[in-house]
């Protein structure tokens, strides 16, 4: 089957099932233009409550997956790749919570969305890098215990100094291995560049930014600088969705390493294999769902 081919068949088997494809930044370009929607995990998560079709065909990783479930339980949710998982959301169990907790018993736990679904069971509110500093800023107690990402804890730290922050030692493996030699050296290559990075880099990265952006407001941003060259501290993804979003402007990785395996593992065959057979269908305990939802929904309030 031809690519072309594959791509009618998805299209009709969408119509005929009534179902919607949703897609994250860091899938890639046959992904982001097959899908119904793509967006960061913010957006993904506020269309998800919107979506009227029947079946939703999640192009992400399982946590995503999850997500959708316990925002729409009464959709059909389809992970097209049950193995795509994220190392960052492994690096901390509902367990490891539970005895947070005993440490911590007067704190509020912000847990970052990119987490399974037995880790959203134990904390109070998840957010996204899109509104975590709002979130912690705004949340009712001087004290938080912020997981599982320290790079982004560690900017939510930076800017909301007022309050005793407490973090978990987990991280994201993509963004975590960026070194700074290497985001100057593409600085060096591209001086008349403006550098955009992800709150998940290291804080050093951070630092030298000279924007830091969730993947949602670098849209945004690219759409409004009057800068016409930016070089792009995320997963390479993000620069397919950013050609699309501003087509006369270049765009540059900081690094060659810039490749999450876990958002590249899904494929055209993998969406229309997901669709004729209606797999791998993502479920949760009901109890686990509501627990969840409310933690999402608690997210969800500051937009």
């Amino acid at each position: 089957m031809t690519k072309e081919e594959m791509i009618n068949r998805i299209n009709k088997l969408k119509k005929e099932k009534n179902a919607v494809i949703l897609a994250h930044n860091y899938q890639t370009g046959d992904i982001q233009d097959i899908a119904d929607f793509t967006g960061d995990s913010l957006e993904l998560a506020k269309k998800v409550v919107d979506v009227k079709a029947d079946i939703i065909v999640f192009c992400g990783v399982q946590f995503m997956a999850e997500m959708a479930h316990m925002l729409n339980p009464e959709k059909k949710v389809l992970l097209p790749r049950k193995d795509a998982g994220c190392p960052m959301a492994d690096t901390i169990t509902g367990e490891d919570v539970r005895k947070l907790r005993e440490q911590y018993p007067d704190y509020t736990f912000i847990a970052y969305v990119n987490t399974n679904a037995d880790v959203k069971e134990q904390i109070d509110i998840c957010c996204t890098s899109a509104n975590a500093l709002v979130i912690a800023k705004n949340v009712d107690n001087d004290k938080i215990v912020f997981m599982p990402d320290r790079n982004l804890g560690n900017y939510i730290k930076e800017n909301v100094p007022e309050k005793d922050i407490v973090l978990w030692d987990g991280e994201c493996n993509v963004h975590n291995r960026i070194t700074l030699e290497e985001v100057k050296k593409a600085k060096e290559l591209h001086p008349n560049a403006v550098l955009i990075a992800h709150p998940e880099c290291k804080p050093e990265v951070v630092k030298f930014a000279d924007e830091v952006l969730s993947t949602g407001g670098m849209v945004k941003f690219v759409k409004e600088t009057k800068a016409e060259e930016i070089l792009v501290g995320t997963e390479e993804g993000m620069i397919h969705r950013l050609q699309k979003e501003a087509p006369n402007k270049k765009f540059y990785s900081v690094s060659r390493n810039f490749v999450c395996a876990n958002m590249k593992k899904t494929h055209l065959e993998d969406i229309l294999e997901s669709l004729e057979e209606e797999k791998y269908e993502i479920t949760l305990p009901e109890e686990a769902r509501k627990k969840g939802k409310k933690t999402l929904d608690e997210m969800l309030k500051y937009l």
